[in-house]
């Protein structure tokens, strides 16, 4: 693993207070010191709480106790039920030691909740469905502060039909399964959940994708850092109005077509339509799959910065998208496999590319086939690099 390197610092205004980030990169452990909220994990006061001592634990709300014996699961979901019924402001609730719950099980955050977990949930054994150490379904206004999972989950996070959402920190260090899934699929998907928000995701080892959203309008991410996961980094589909800080991946979606960074299932399309709507800072990856993936009518955005190398795959295939900008500022694409506008045929071809700003060395640029209107490259500087250009 290489030496941590420092991202530029960041400042996220949220309504209460300002997000201030400084990410490390490439430790291995939980990255960034960005805060979901003024305090750290477990600081201050809380509604309610689930707390480990010796093999014991005991949830209490205020001066009643609510749940004591050796479940985790169960001590967790005893505090959450405890809070207040129909409430319509958000209550709160700490957890405090370390302790395994069932893949196949589930703890379920309501409603205008709070939570702090300052210890590890490790999943175990196997399970089916859709079941997350943290899951929500056709809720609302639910913040995830800081959380740390491990072992094998089938999902780290899941939330379906969530609207009001905040993730803060999350480090998942895990041997299978997705690290977060928010998706709109509990309903009529023509209905977007909406306003969500990621400050700071850290993902080794899933199987599936690392951070995946499905059917989101509204969404607010700081910082994506995946290590040797099965699929994408992040992966947007059918989402709009998206602004993303950085993804930074290293050996994500090796020997498949997954990305660092993708994009599907019009991705970014309003109405009929691809106006500039998602916006991201920068994409690094090393190694992997590829680097970036654009595909099934996809588009509406610009990454700003690039920076990609020695991927497995195509270092950026653009497929059957429409106003994507490749790099708004800057970037560096080294080895790995070309740069490709492609197109398959049962979509309108992919049209109004732009590769820019660029410099590109030990792999080529191509656009095949030619098809579509409004493709361009400029301001790239090749070496060792041809271009094949309709």
């Amino acid at each position: 693993m290489a030496n941590p390197t420092h991202k530029p610092r960041r400042r996220w205004r949220t309504g209460l207070v300002v997000v201030t980030a400084t990410a490390l990169v490439g430790t291995g452990v939980a990255v960034g010191t960005q805060q979901a909220s003024a305090a750290a994990c477990g600081e201050g006061s809380f509604n309610a709480s689930a707390v480990l001592s010796g093999s014991t634990w005991t949830s209490r709300n205020g001066n009643t106790t609510v749940y004591t014996g050796t479940d985790m699961r169960a001590a967790v979901q005893a505090a959450l039920n405890s809070l207040t019924a129909g409430r319509t402001s958000k209550q709160s609730v700490v957890v405090r030691g370390s302790g395994s719950i069932s893949a196949g099980a589930r703890i379920s955050v309501p409603s205008y909740t709070i939570l702090d977990v300052c210890g590890n949930i490790t999943a175990t054994g196997s399970g089916s469905g859709d079941n997350a150490p943290i899951y929500s379904r056709g809720t609302r206004d639910i913040e995830i502060r800081w959380l740390n999972v491990r072992g094998a989950p089938l999902y780290g996070i899941f939330m379906r039909n969530v609207n009001n959402l905040v993730l803060g920190q999350i480090n998942m260090q895990v041997s299978g399964g997705l690290g977060v899934r928010i998706d709109n699929h509990g309903g009529d998907r023509a209905v977007k959940v909406r306003n969500i928000r990621i400050d700071n995701v850290y993902i080794s080892g899933a199987t599936n994708q690392g951070v995946e959203t499905y059917g989101v309008d509204g969404l607010t991410v700081g910082t994506v850092t995946t290590r040797n996961v099965g699929y994408s980094g992040l992966l947007l589909n059918d989402t709009i109005n998206a602004t993303v800080g950085t993804v930074d991946a290293e050996n994500t979606g090796t020997g498949t077509g997954y990305a660092a960074f993708r994009m599907a299932n019009r991705n970014g399309r309003i109405g009929s339509s691809y106006p500039t709507n998602i916006r991201v800072g920068t994409v690094r990856a090393r190694g992997g799959g590829r680097g970036i993936f654009c595909v099934s009518e996809s588009g509406g955005a610009i990454i700003d910065r690039v920076d990609i190398a020695n991927t497995g795959n195509n270092s950026v295939l653009i497929e059957n998208c429409y106003n994507v900008t490749l790099a708004g500022a800057s970037g560096t694409v080294s080895g790995g496999g070309e740069m490709r506008i492609a197109a398959r045929t049962e979509f309108p071809p992919s049209s109004n590319i732009r590769f820019q700003n660029l410099t590109v060395s030990n792999t080529n640029i191509r656009w095949s086939p030619c098809t579509g209107t409004g493709n361009a490259v400029s301001n790239v500087t090749r070496t060792n690099s041809t271009l094949y250009w309709c």
